[in-house]
């Protein structure tokens, strides 16, 4: 099999989040950069990574990096790749670009030259002058900060949030891939309780679903690369036969997910049922003032309303006020919260014990992490399984 580096791209603050999940599929060399983690691996990897990968956004090959700082270098040094490995006689390449603080800065010239430069290379690999591009499509981009460049081709299509689970979503939805990362940056494990007070349309919670169920984020979708001919039906095959080898039993409790909105409930009990975990979850339309458990040593995860997404401070600050006489008496819980709001400890009442910036899209947001106390003990793995998830408590 081949070594080929790829990049597992990632919003900024949550590359820590796909290196470690792309340590625990076994890929240890790896460099961890802004927005990206670049990786070693073969064309297995890249199936496996698509399918498994729950917080990055796209896996990337990349094809070369060099620095330019005019067109010329930039033509010279796209023909000099080797671009036949990836490329046959008629492959469609269709390129796009960008440039950050680069002395090339139109991108329209630097998508049009690059595209002239593989040309030129395909020319001298297979000897010809034209080439149809009427086969498979290897989408080819070219990014460019500070005069560097990374040339790479996407091998996902539609970005890995894209489960296929989400036809529908509230108003202002969190990206499946954000989700994933709040629940991996939490101490929830399956043998805990979950709590999403604000689920809206149901992404964070059917995420949680899923990593307990371990459940590949990618099982029920396509992806650009499966149409290549270097990736081969035995590659996938192999790929997807681990996907169905490492289902496991339900979490010990049902997750629970309430909505003070019911409309948004029902859209997000259909996605969880489209997403396969639908049993695993009790949704239950309420306000947050009513929440009351028994249960000790949850976890809530929760991206509430907050004031870009309502286009209203003063009405997330109260329902930040309501979360801290909610949260109250869960003295044993670990709480997390992300949100854009820059009052939140204020109206919360509480300073965080930990605080981490991520986006969510384009909105820089903070993760409030507050650190309950470790359970005494967890149950063995033995005397979980098989148990029905308990009702909401």
């Amino acid at each position: 099999m081949s070594r080929i580096e790829l990049i597992a791209t990632a919003a900024f603050g949550i590359e820590s989040i796909v290196a470690r999940e792309l340590a625990e599929l076994g890929y240890h060399e790896q460099r961890v950069e802004d927005g990206r983690v670049t990786f070693f691996g073969d064309e297995l990897a890249i199936c496996r990574c698509n399918l498994w990968l729950r917080s990055a956004d796209r896996l990337l090959i990349k094809v070369g990096g060099f620095h330019a700082a005019d067109f010329d270098a930039l033509f010279q040094q796209v023909t000099a790749l080797s671009w036949a490995q990836w490329l046959s006689i008629d492959s469609a390449f269709p390129v796009s670009g960008k440039a950050v603080r680069s002395q090339l800065h139109n991108e329209p010239s630097i998508q049009s030259v690059t595209k002239k430069a593989i040309v030129e290379s395909l020319k001298l690999s297979y000897e010809r002058h034209w080439f149809n591009e009427d086969g498979p499509e290897f989408p080819i981009e070219v990014a460019i900060l500070k005069d560097w460049v990374t040339i790479s081709i996407d091998t996902s299509g539609a970005g890995l949030h894209k489960r296929g689970y989400r036809p529908e979503a509230g108003a202002a939805p969190l990206r499946e891939t954000t989700a994933a990362a709040l629940v991996l940056l939490s101490f929830w494990n399956l043998n805990r309780p979950f709590l999403d007070p604000f689920c809206g349309s149901g992404t964070i919670p059917i995420e949680a679903a899923m990593i307990a169920r371990d459940k590949a984020p990618g099982a029920n979708r396509g992806f650009q690369c499966e149409q290549w001919p270097q990736i081969t039906r035995e590659h996938w095959k192999q790929a997807r036969d681990e996907v169905r080898d490492r289902a496991i039993a339900r979490p010990r409790f049902a997750l629970q997910a309430s909505d003070v909105d019911g409309r948004v409930l029902k859209i997000a009990e259909k996605n969880a049922n489209e997403a396969g975990v639908g049993s695993d979850i009790e949704f239950k339309q309420m306000d947050v003032l009513e929440l009351k458990t028994i249960r000790e040593y949850g976890c809530v995860v929760t991206n509430p309303p907050y004031g870009v997404r309502m286009e209203d401070d003063e009405s997330a600050g109260a329902i930040y006020d309501d979360m801290a006489d909610a949260f109250e008496p869960l003295k044993t819980w670990s709480i997390y919260v992300l949100t854009s709001h820059p009052g939140f400890e204020r109206f919360f009442r509480r300073k965080a014990d930990r605080r981490r910036k991520l986006y969510n899209g384009r909105i820089e947001c903070h993760y409030f992490q507050y650190l309950g106390p470790r359970p005494p003990g967890e149950l063995d793995t033995e005397e979980i399984s098989g148990n029905e998830p308990q009702p909401w408590a």
